[in-house]
């Protein structure tokens, strides 16, 4: 039983690679960037939108955003071609680029990380715990 039970974790896990599905924020333009609420997040298309897109355009009436799903070609072409136009003043076009979820919402303040502690070894120790069940 115990087994089985390792076994179908192990599929799980190792067949969960197949299938690449980000969320993001997505609206259209907005001159408030309040569309980084839970009811702007989507799922994007799987395995073909990999990367969110976050588009800041500086005009007259103040800055306006743009948020979608996007493919990591267009998007990476579209961010380089609009680069000379990203300056912060008016008519300034900013497109950036990433690829974790929700990513292209609101920057959050990273905490201080504490004198003489590490986060990685927390998260390393139970996925090479699971490597270490699934291989024996």
């Amino acid at each position: 039983m115990r087994l089985l039970v390792l076994v179908t974790l192990c599929g799980v896990l190792l067949d969960a690679g197949d299938a690449l599905q980000i969320q993001c924020y997505q609206c259209e333009e907005t001159k408030h960037n309040d569309c980084s609420t839970p009811e702007y997040i989507v799922n994007c298309t799987v395995n073909v939108q990999d990367m969110c897109q976050k588009e800041v355009l500086v005009k007259a009436d103040g800055t306006h955003y743009r948020k979608s799903c996007a493919s990591s070609g267009a998007c990476l072409i579209a961010s380089s071609g609009y680069q000379q136009f990203c300056t912060g003043r008016l008519n300034s076009v900013c497109i950036s680029c990433c690829n974790s979820p929700l990513c292209n919402g609101p920057r959050r303040k990273r905490p201080a990380p504490s004198a003489g502690t590490s986060q990685r070894p927390l998260l390393f120790f139970p996925a090479s715990l699971l490597v270490l069940l699934c291989v024996t």
